[in-house]
């Protein structure tokens, strides 16, 4: 059949046409994705996008060409008179708006003109107009009526919009639209080219695994692309390709629902030459079946998925890896600013291990919180952990989130590990303090003669200050400051750095040593400040200061008003009165003396009101102090120590029966 012109209509109102492109009404650039579409699905190997814009940025000239089929004006009435209906249905290498996509362009303009070449050297134009969207007028072309971007092609279209009603972004947004549409076909094929202006689009930012499975004598490669953004709306799939690059068959992967997280699979294989989707299951021949039913496709799915649980695995760590770091950075997490360092330590690795194992269960819970909810959850599941309610707290979370079994039951297994970990690093801890308080048992009874001097000594002291009770564990760090004038006030003390024969006794000198050989040894000092809080949660400085009197004298009353003296003038110092200061004086020596009344008596008197080591306070309690030896310190920590290890030991060989026998029945569930 030939002819020179004719007009035809869709099989829709024009009213229906635009209330189809209600979603798209204000965005003009889909009219240029629909036409770039409409040339890949053509079997175009190149698409050309050329936007002209004027010195005004207003559009000059809008134009898409490929170099595919073409249109067949002889079976113009299929393509352009019906709507919502195309030959493009159940082809899946196609991403067309089926039956519509061609009249994206009214959002844009108000005349289109298809100029189209085929094979059989037929030349047409096909004109549409924005006021009646559902006519159209074809006419048949002599070659040399035919545009001139198509002169030296053998077959494809080129797209003329003209009449311009909007405008588009920038040249950048442009390809980033294009990029991120149709970056899933680019790379599926490296054969396939989009240009926008001349210059070549590419592939979007991903990472890329290739995998090679061979199943029942088949070979199959296999190539995974995570993407970093959202591939257009192109969901994730499983696309079966042919050696020509083009789709057989394609199938949506299960990881469609994972937040952030975009795969696409490309599977290619002589096998899927003959695959054919509608076939059945049955096969009355001996050649292999190829669809979608055949155990090797079965099989290929189950590796992919395999695979791709891999690829989300590792992206699940490297987010919640910057998700756990957004939240300290941005202070998200309890201080416990009260505990000790090693137990702030503890914590602070527990409540992250569980953050971490919910996020990867659900990412969406975290990401929808304010950054005040997301800090108050966090605390509230940091007091939940450490009271061994973890039961509770598995309860509320599949309530919740409606966690899967098999989440659910890899959180509480994470629960369990953690609780491990907390009670060995404990035990760990704790067996390092007690070989730490051997060794300076060992320095003060016997080798003190000879190695107690700074600065060797200072230096163990301020590594191991929890020596003096958990809650100096960790004293702070030091402030240049505030140290020199601690030293400096204290430089005012009578007598505090020398040893006056007359002030003692020769009993309360240790055996074997003489006055010279006394004054030798250096007392030790120690002072910091650090940020702390009351029970009102109100914040204050706590400057502790230690004062560690050489070991070869008696503790007496002169070194209990030494410093009390040092009290007093800290009290008196300007920079010292602020009622956010407060003080503890710790005094330290080997031993009381056995002819001194006032120290047993205040140590006494700190015992009844339960304030062991108290000598004085001051102020209204904002200054203390406090007397220590090195024998009341070693036995009230060996004590402690051993009765929180017993504990500790009983709860880990409890924990530890229980991940054996997980492990053990993981372990024969796996060889089932």
């Amino acid at each position: 059949m030939s002819f020179n012109e004719f007009v035809g209509t869709a099989e829709i109102t024009d009213q229906g046409i635009r209330k189809h492109f209600t979603k798209w009404k204000k965005i003009p650039l889909q009219s240029i994705v629909e036409l770039v579409a409409n040339g890949f699905d053509a079997n175009a190997q190149t698409v050309h996008v050329n936007i002209e814009y004027s010195e005004m940025d207003g559009l000059i000239s809008v134009s898409v060409l490929d170099n595919g089929t073409g249109i067949d004006i002889s079976l113009c009435s299929e393509h352009f008179s019906r709507f919502y209906e195309s030959s493009k249905k159940d082809d899946d290498d196609l991403q067309g708006a089926h039956g519509r996509g061609r009249l994206a362009f009214h959002l844009l303009c108000n005349d289109a003109t298809w100029f189209t070449k085929t094979s059989a050297m037929q030349n047409a134009k096909i004109s549409i107009q924005n006021g009646s969207l559902r006519e159209f007028r074809a006419a048949e072309l002599t070659e040399l009526e035919q545009v001139a971007a198509l002169q030296n092609f053998k077959h494809g279209t080129f797209v003329q919009l003209t009449n311009f009603t909007a405008n588009l972004p920038t040249i950048n947004v442009i390809s980033s639209k294009l990029q991120c549409e149709f970056g899933w076909r680019l790379a599926l094929n490296k054969n396939r080219k989009l240009f926008l202006n001349g210059k070549e689009v590419e592939v979007p930012d991903n990472q890329l695994v290739k995998k090679q499975f061979r199943i029942e004598e088949e070979c199959f490669d296999v190539s995974f692309v995570r993407w970093f953004d959202k591939p257009g709306v192109e969901k994730s799939y499983n696309y079966l390709v042919n050696s020509d690059g083009r789709v057989e068959f394609r199938e949506l992967s299960s990881f469609n629902k994972k937040t952030d997280f975009y795969l696409s699979t490309y599977t290619s294989s002589k096998w899927i030459c003959n695959f054919d989707k509608y076939s059945s299951s049955l096969n009355f021949t001996d050649e292999p079946l190829a669809n979608p039913n055949s155990p090797i496709y079965k099989e290929l799915i189950k590796r992919i998925h395999q695979v791709s649980s891999e690829i989300y695995d590792q992206f699940q760590i490297e987010q919640v890896e910057m998700q756990i770091a957004l939240y300290e950075n941005k202070g998200f997490f309890p201080e416990h600013s009260k505990l000790p360092y090693d137990e702030r330590a503890w914590r602070r690795k527990n409540i992250k291990n569980v953050v971490q194992e919910i996020y990867v269960a659900d990412p969406t819970l975290f990401r929808n919180l304010k950054p005040k909810q997301t800090k108050i959850l966090i605390a509230l599941l940091d007091k939940v952990l450490v009271s061994n309610e973890n039961d509770d707290l598995l309860d509320v979370l599949e309530c919740v989130l409606g966690l899967e079994s098999e989440k659910l039951r890899t959180l509480s297994s994470q629960l369990s590990k953690t609780s491990l970990e907390n009670v060995i690093a404990t035990i760990e801890v704790l067996q390092k303090r007690d070989m730490a308080i051997y060794k300076l048992r060992e320095l003060m009874v016997k080798h003190y003669k000879n190695v107690l001097e700074t600065p060797d000594l200072q230096q163990i002291i301020e590594k191991n200050t929890w020596l003096f009770g958990n809650q100096y564990s960790l004293i702070g760090a030091e402030e240049a400051d505030f140290q020199k004038i601690a030293f400096e006030l204290r430089s005012h003390v009578r007598g505090i750095d020398s040893f006056d024969e007359e002030d003692f006794e020769q009993k309360d000198l240790e055996d074997g040593l003489n006055v010279e050989g006394v004054r030798r040894q250096v007392d030790l000092f120690l002072a910091r400040k650090m940020m702390a809080f009351d029970s009102s949660n109100r914040h204050y400085f706590k400057c502790t200061i230690i004062e560690i009197k050489k070991p070869s004298i008696a503790l007496n009353r002169k070194h209990l008003n030494q410093i009390k003296d040092y009290a007093r003038i800290i009290a008196q110092h300007v920079g010292f009165s602020e009622q956010k200061m407060k003080f503890e004086l710790i005094l330290v020596g080997r031993k009381v003396s056995d002819s001194d009344y006032d120290i047993p008596s205040a140590l006494e008197t700190a015992e009844e009101k339960n304030e062991p080591g108290l000598v004085f306070s001051q102020d209204k309690g904002r200054i203390k102090g406090f007397v220590k030896t090195w024998a009341t310190i070693f036995d009230e920590f060996e004590l402690s120590n051993h009765y929180l290890l017993e504990k500790l030991k009983i709860k880990r060989d409890s924990l530890e029966s229980e991940t054996s026998k997980s492990l053990v029945a993981d372990l024969q569930k796996e060889h089932e």
